[in-house]
């Protein structure tokens, strides 16, 4: 059985996919919630929406740096 070499690249994009459908249910909630209950409430879930957009972001960034910290390495010890 043939390993995929793409592999941590479609963990990313299942990551990617994962934190868009996640900003879609806020984004949805956020306005049904600002709609119902008033501004206050809406501008907290609107800070709260972007930090974790920044987090996840990063994490993202993180994984594909790993991705690459990883392949250079085998790349190196196949060489040697």
């Amino acid at each position: 059985m043939l390993l995929n070499p793409f592999f941590p690249f479609s963990t990313s994009k299942l990551l990617a996919l994962k934190a868009t459908v996640l900003l879609l249910i806020t984004l949805l909630v956020k306005a049904r919630i600002q709609l119902a209950a008033g501004s206050a409430i809406g501008i907290f879930l609107l800070l709260l929406q972007t930090l974790v957009v920044l987090a996840i972001s990063g994490g993202l960034v993180l994984a594909a740096g790993g991705a690459a910290l990883v392949a250079t390495q085998r790349r190196r010890t196949a060489t040697a």
